[in-house]
């Protein structure tokens, strides 16, 4: 089936499998990106069980597979009786793994502050959560938003976990499969996901790099 064909045919199944991509994006990064500020400030608060859990926490989500983890959430809980709609148990699988990658960069932001930034706080009498909110997160955040745009794009991608549940609305890569499934679509099918997936991609790198040129802290 040509370029043409296909668009004509499932043009507006495409348009909406792209707005079905962005919005589990969007709650997913937003969902990670709190939850992954949460971890860090666990894993530098002065409660040494806190500061373990938060390397645990980043430890086993930063090296699970998401499609490991869908099928754990999809198949397995419910023989406990957890049972998840299929777009809930993709929001987590889409969430808990950003959140961890979130956390280390965070960390790595953190090792940009000066030392002398906190003695200082200290010296002034801020509180551990005062010097987390007022210095130590806002300065990290300034240094990493590349490294958070990049973490934005692999989530975006990650959302392709939802190809593997039968969800409705369907995202990019799950309309691909309806596609060859109904019609033959081929390489024509993956091609148009791809390219949409490539200029949100593009789109995401152009925002965040004008982002980190207005806020990068020049050192």
């Amino acid at each position: 089936m040509s370029f043409s064909d296909l668009w004509q045919q499932f043009g507006d199944r495409y348009l909406l499998a792209l707005g079905t991509t962005w919005r589990l994006t969007a709650i997913s990064f937003a969902a990670a990106f709190a939850l992954g500020v949460l971890i860090t400030i666990l894993r530098v608060c002065p409660i040494q069980p806190l500061r373990v859990a938060g390397d645990i926490y980043v430890q086993i989500f930063r090296n699970i597979p998401g499609a490991a983890l869908l099928i754990l959430l999809v198949y397995a809980l419910p023989y406990l009786q957890i049972i998840f709609p299929y777009e809930v148990c993709v929001l987590i699988a889409t969430t808990l793994i950003p959140s961890a990658f979130c956390s280390e960069h965070l960390m790595s932001g953190m090792n940009t502050i000066a030392p002398g930034q906190i003695e200082a706080a200290r010296a002034l009498g801020l509180t551990f959560f005062q010097m987390i909110r007022r210095i130590v997160i806002p300065q990290a955040l300034r240094s990493t938003v590349l490294p958070m745009t990049n973490l934005l794009v692999a989530t975006m991608l990650t959302t392709s976990l939802a190809s593997q549940v039968p969800m409705r609305p369907m995202e990019l890569t799950g309309l691909v499969s309806y596609i060859n499934t109904h019609a033959t679509g081929g390489v024509t099918a993956f091609a148009i996901s791809a390219l949409l997936y490539c200029a949100t991609a593009l789109l995401i790198g152009l925002v965040g790099g004008w982002v980190d040129r207005k806020v990068r802290i020049l050192r």
